[in-house]
């Protein structure tokens, strides 16, 4: 499955397809379809705007009407930010995107309408599909561009699924340390700090000690960071020992 269908229902200009395919690309889009564009098909500046999207641009089939390019799929979604006198149910976009893509584990042909960008979907056009997905947005701006309104829609899509961590530490060409080597690097700071005086007293060292570890654990360093640590650490140690008492 290459996820759902955007079909784009008349289209003005060749530029907001062209950004659209771009937005789907990105989201791993890869279905577009055309319903009588303003400025017709193919488009030169479709294909520039599309900033090399040109697999969605150059694959994109074109329909009369919008029952035409609906035809063979089984679950259709349709964006709308305007309450329409329709009774029919409403979901959000990240709403519609789990079930999209629970239809899609069962094989089922999705697709998502969106309408021209001065008036949105015509009323005929929402009664043809299964459910309707507004944004959440500013109620009293909620206007957005035919390629946000779609990259939206697939990011939705493309995250419900996605193993992305929420959170995670890029270390470049080296490693997190490991807690051995964040031992013998406490080891060695504390050594140097107890033979410099640091720790006051006894009683009060396990104290000072857990609260010097908790505060390098929370730096997340890695294995080069530790090395260079020692380094640092020796260096402030020898210089110490080097100025006359």
């Amino acid at each position: 499955m290459s996820g759902p269908a955007v079909v784009l229902v008349e289209p003005q200009l060749g530029e907001n397809i062209g950004t659209a395919a771009r937005a789907m690309l990105n989201c791993g889009l890869t279905d577009l379809r055309l319903v009588n564009p303003r400025d017709g098909w193919p488009s030169e500046k479709a294909a520039t705007a599309s900033a090399g999207a040109l697999v969605v641009i150059e694959n994109a089939r074109v329909f009369d009407t919008t029952e035409a390019a609906v035809a063979d799929l089984e679950k259709v979604y349709a964006t709308t930010a305007r309450r329409r006198d329709m009774s029919q149910r409403i979901v959000t976009a990240r709403k519609a995107a789990e079930e999209i893509r629970a239809h899609e584990a069962m094989e089922r042909r999705v697709g998502v309408l969106f309408g021209p960008e001065r008036t949105g979907l015509f009323n005929d056009d929402l009664a043809l599909a299964d459910t309707l997905v507004t944004i959440p947005l500013n109620p009293g701006f909620t206007s957005l561009n035919l390629a946000q309104c779609v990259l939206l829609i697939g990011y939705e899509w493309w995250t419900a699924e996605d193993a992305t961590p929420d959170d995670y530490l890029h270390t470049g060409a080296s490693r997190p340390a490991t807690k051995g080597e964040m031992l013998n690097m406490f080891e060695h700071l504390e050594a140097e700090l107890d033979e410099g005086g640091f720790f006051t007293t006894d009683d009060k060292k396990p104290h000072m000690v857990r609260n010097l570890r908790t505060m390098f654990q929370r730096a997340h360093m890695t294995e080069q960071e530790v090395r260079t640590f020692h380094g640092v650490v020796a260096a402030l140690a020898g210089r110490k020992k080097l100025k006359p008492r």
